[in-house]
C-alpha cells in the first residue's frame, strides 16, 4: 500500500488529492512544521534524506519529488487515466506543463514567501519578485484560457502540479477571474475536498 508522508501546509497535499481521483486505499502519515519558522521537522529526514514532504513509500520504493510522484501514481495506478497518450501535441503540453509548475512557476513565490520572513531587508526585490510572479500567473491564464482544464477535456497530472501554484498565489490571484473560477472548480471537486479532509488543515487556501 502506498504510503505518503505527509507534512501540513505543502506541496504534499496534491497527493493526496490524486489518490482521491484514482480512488485507490492508501496510508497518511502526518508531520507538522516547526515554529516560528515553518521548516519541515527533522523526522522527515529518516524517510528521504533531504527531509522534504512530499515523500511516498510504495513497497521497497521511496519516491520524493511532488512531480516525479504525480508521475508515478499515474503510471502505477493511473490505469491510462490523468495523461494524455504519449506523442501527441496533448502530450508534450502535458509533460510542459508538469515541469513548468515547480521548474519556473514556483521559484518567485517561494522567493517571496522567504522574503516576508526578513522584513525591510527584502524590500530591494520585492518588486523584481512582484513583476516575475504576475508574468508567471499571466502566462497561466493564457495558457487555460477558456478551458476547464489545462491539457484536453479531463483532469491530468498537470492540474494536480499547478493548482498548487495558484493557491500558493494567494491573493494575487484576484486579478485572474479565470483562474480564480478554475480554482474554485477543483476546490469543489469531491476527491479534493476528501483529500483535504484527510490531509487536516491547509492554510495556503488562505494566504
Amino acid at each position: 500500500m502506498v504510503t505518503v508522508h505527509h507534512l501540513n501546509n505543502s506541496r504534499s497535499q496534491r497527493i493526496l488529492w490524486l489518490l482521491e481521483e484514482i480512488g485507490m486505499p492508501y496510508e497518511i502519515v502526518k508531520y507538522q512544521r516547526m515554529e516560528p519558522v515553518p521548516l519541515a521537522p527533522p523526522e522527515l529526514k529518516q524517510v528521504h534524506p533531504l527531509g522534504k514532504s512530499p515523500v511516498i513509500t510504495d513497497g521497497d520504493r521511496t519516491i520524493a519529488e511532488s512531480g516525479a510522484i504525480v508521475e508515478y501514481l499515474i503510471d502505477t495506478y493511473g490505469k491510462g487515466r490523468f495523461k494524455p497518450a504519449i506523442g501527441g501535441d496533448d502530450y508534450w503540453k502535458y509533460v510542459e506543463w508538469m515541469h513548468y509548475a515547480e521548474g519556473s512557476a514556483m521559484p518567485p513565490l517561494v522567493m517571496a514567501l522567504i522574503l516576508g520572513f526578513l522584513g525591510d531587508a527584502g524590500a530591494p526585490l520585492r518588486p523584481h519578485l512582484d513583476f516575475q510572479i504576475e508574468a508567471q500567473l499571466a502566462y497561466i491564464a493564457s495558457g487555460l484560457g477558456e478551458r476547464d482544464f489545462f491539457v484536453g477535456n479531463e483532469l491530468t497530472g498537470a492540474d494536480i502540479q499547478l493548482l498548487f501554484v495558484l493557491e500558493a498565489a494567494g491573493g494575487r490571484l484576484d486579478a485572474h477571474r479565470a483562474l480564480v473560477a478554475y480554482r474554485d472548480r477543483m476546490h469543489a471537486r469531491p476527491a479534493y475536498k476528501r483529500g483535504l479532509e484527510k490531509g487536516g488543515p491547509y492554510q495556503l487556501m488562505g494566504r
